[in-house]
């Protein structure tokens, strides 16, 4: 279903579907419906779709495959409309000269973007192909169907869809009169199929951006700054240009590199470059990141208000105050690019998320036209958000510019990874509540303090790494937060319960001490987990079970089901108490606008140590139309883990001049052993739209973590990651408060 595609092999003897077909009359109409998805912005359906003599079907997307599964699930959606077998089809994705340009893939838009433009695409065009069937059988295009690219009359006539190309050329837009078929007639969509991706990952096989091995292949090294925001005021090259292998040492500005014939030769080298290299010193990191973003001047925006219809005053006022540490990536495999430069065309195979911007911003960095920057997407191990996939692309690319004809590989070392990757940025939140007698809210007053959560290239050269360091350097878009709907550092800010008085206030703080950037879910972690968690201490502060008074406070009836559902599947209400297990719930719509999630952990905190221990999990979801249920499952429960790795151990360490979190030893994470067993319930409806669903448990992670905790050992815990110190420390000041 996915295989190497090169340009000729697309556009070999391939139905092309372009721009004239004068006379035809199928799509005719008078008022142009809506386009759905991406295929609004990309309407030509070739841009989708091209159908070879060779009975292959090759589906094109701008979208990428970063471990979620995507490639299959479009696959899924196109073999549904198109009436072809999933094997026949070949998908070509994340080229710049060959896919439409869907932006980044990111924010769990996929399948709502891309899954909805390939449906209706793939839709139009097989009623093309039974229109121009009917024609070559002379007869009503009603009594055709299609078996795999097989259009069949009733009477016994046939043709494929191949042996239509002849040499015609089809030239159609997408009108969007096509009706997708209903869910009753979809075979593949809703079903698990085994993804097309994973084959060659568990064979070994060389699949990633960092096992690619050009002809020309040689090795690149970056050299950073010791220190974030340090200037390199001189460097001794003669020494490293004579070491064996060396080919060039590349300096501009800050921006300092060697290319060498063999990768330990590269490594060799720039060591030693490291050690020839004197750098100043920048300002100094604030030691305590939650006091310096309190401290700042910040952009302050009410973002939701609803004014109380009632006068009644509030029986009691609750607070708290949450706090989310700097957090990385950390992806496993640090990041690669490979870029090579013939003197008309810069070739960038990358793993990043947003291989159009990203090409774009290297073309303005390199001083080329935008089309002189062939972007091609490679998956990566290790690439998920906004981590150093970007720049080590941009690094290759200098190189490859200062010695052309090769083709430069870089890859960063652990150490690159971690010092340099964009983080996931600090937040604080502080909530007040005035409820009534019951217990119920009555005022609802929430208010957070974060940095930017999206620096990603956009086109900017100065949002990349190499960007800001050459001698001219580009400077840096003035950091930004996202507004509605999807929102940046106030995502999923706004509650969904129905609280009669409701303020939501974001304070941005543009400057930035440490690089932040997009990481999974933005600032709906933070918020998700503020707003469960003290949802959670009202309910136990009105006497209240905790997943009652979440069904007390929501009107909205599909998120009440993924609650009903979680719980029920969790035994909730049977829970058996057992000292130092507690139990924990927490709730989302992810972005407001997305997959309906809940979780529910059992959790264990070791008596001796304070230690805890996440012993199961059970999520429940309602993503809307589900086209592959094993893929969803396998997101929900990726995005479950990985956000206990989080709150439980992940936190950015750093002094007044450096990053001390550089190795696995000072950022662990989640260990295989650690990982507790999930349950994932889908609340299938195949009628309904689909709902983006990547990111939907990482906010209800931690909320539902915290709470168990608290169920476990009657310890609040507000900051994040749940740590044994923490939990230690807690206990110490609750026994000195007795």
């Amino acid at each position: 279903m996915s295989a190497p595609v090169s340009r000729r092999s697309v556009l070999k003897g391939s139905l092309v579907l372009a721009f004239s077909l004068a006379g035809a009359t199928l799509f005719a109409q008078t008022s142009k419906p809506r386009l759905p998805g991406d295929l609004a912005r990309t309407p030509r359906l070739d841009a989708w779709l091209r159908i070879g003599a060779d009975g292959v079907v090759t589906l094109m997307t701008g979208k990428v495959e970063l471990g979620q599964g995507i490639l299959t699930a479009l696959g899924q959606l196109c073999a549904d409309e198109l009436d072809v077998e999933p094997s026949r089809l070949r998908i070509l994705s994340g080229d710049t000269r060959l896919c439409p340009p869907e932006g980044v893939t990111a924010g769990s838009m996929s399948i709502p973007n891309a899954g909805a433009a390939v449906r209706q695409a793939s839709a139009e065009v097989r009623a093309l192909l039974v229109s121009l069937a009917a024609e070559r059988l002379r007869v009503p295009a009603k009594r055709l169907h299609v078996q795999d690219g097989t259009v069949k009359d009733t009477s016994g006539g046939a043709v494929t869809y191949w042996a239509l190309v002849g040499g015609q050329t089809l030239n159609r837009e997408a009108t969007g009169s096509v009706a997708p078929k209903p869910a009753s007639q979809r075979r593949h969509a809703g079903r698990p199929l085994h993804r097309v991706d994973l084959p060659a990952k568990l064979t070994g096989e060389p699949r990633f951006v960092q096992d690619l091995r050009p002809d020309t292949l040689v090795h690149g090294r970056v050299v950073r700054a010791p220190t974030p925001g340090a200037a390199l005021t001189e460097v001794d090259t003669v020494k490293v240009s004579a070491m064996p292998g060396v080919l060039k040492v590349v300096r501009d500005g800050d921006f300092l590199g060697v290319i060498a014939t063999r990768e330990w030769q590269a490594v060799k080298a720039a060591a030693a470059l490291a050690l020839a290299a004197r750098w100043k010193e920048g300002r100094p990191l604030p030691v305590d990141p939650h006091a310096w973003l309190l401290s700042q001047p910040t952009q302050d925006t009410v973002i939701h208000r609803v004014e109380r219809p009632t006068d009644v005053a509030p029986e009691r006022m609750l607070e708290a105050t949450y706090r989310r540490p700097y957090q990385m990536h950390a992806s496993i495999g640090p990041s690669c690019a490979v870029a090579a430069w013939d003197g008309s065309t810069l070739t960038v195979d990358t793993h990043s998320q947003s291989v159009f911007e990203t090409s774009e911003a290297i073309a303005k960095l390199l001083g080329l036209p935008k089309d002189q920057v062939h972007g091609r997407h490679v998956e990566g191990s290790g690439c998920y958000g906004h981590n150093g996939a970007d720049d080590v692309a941009a690094d290759a690319a200098l190189l490859a510019r200062a010695l052309p004809g090769r083709a430069v590989r870089v890859q960063w070392s652990r150490e690159d990874e971690h010092t340099h990757e964009p983080y996931g940025a600090a937040m604080v939140t502080k909530v007040r509540a005035g409820v009534d007698v019951n217990g119920d809210v009555l005022d609802w007053d929430y208010a957070l303090w974060s940095t930017s959560h999206g620096t990603r290239p956009g086109g900017e050269p100065g949002n990349l790494l190499a960007g800001r360091s050459l001698a001219k350097p580009f400077r840096q878009p003035p950091p930004r937060n996202g507004g509605p709907p999807n929102y940046s550092a106030d995502r999923n800010a706004i509650p969904l319960y129905a609280f009669p008085g409701q303020q939501v206030t974001t304070h941005f703080v543009t400057a930035m001490p440490l690089r932040v950037s997009s990481m999974r879910g933005l600032g709906a972690y933070a918020n998700v987990f503020s707003i469960e968690s003290f949802v959670d201490e009202l309910a136990h502060a009105a006497g209240v079970d905790s997943a009652a008074y979440r069904l007390r406070q929501l009107q909205d009836a599909r998120a009440k089901a993924v609650i009903v559902r979680a719980t029920e599947r969790f035994g909730w209400n049977r829970f058996e108490r057992r000292p130092h297990h507690g139990r924990g719930l927490a709730f989302a719509r992810y972005k407001n606008l997305a997959t309906y999630c809940a979780v529910c952990l059992e959790v264990f905190v070791d008596p001796a140590t304070h230690a805890p221990r996440v012993v199961r999990a059970v999520i429940a979801a309602d993503a809307g139309e589900v086209v592959n249920p094993d893929g969803l499952a396998n997101q929900l429960e990726g995005g479950l883990i990985q956000s206990l790795s989080w709150s439980l151990k992940e936190v950015v360490r750093h002094d007044a001049r450096r990053i001390l979190s550089r190795d696995w030893e000072g950022y662990p994470i989640l260990t295989f052993s650690e990982a507790p067993s999930v349950d994932v319930q889908l609340i299938d409806r195949p009628e309904e739209p689909f709902l983006g669903a990547g990111e939907a448990s990482q906010g209800p992670t931690p909320a539902a973590l915290a709470n168990a905790v608290f169920d476990a050992t009657g310890l609040r815990v507000r900051d994040l990651p749940v740590t044994p110190e923490r939990l230690s420390a807690l206990r110490r000041a609750q026994g000195a408060g007795q």
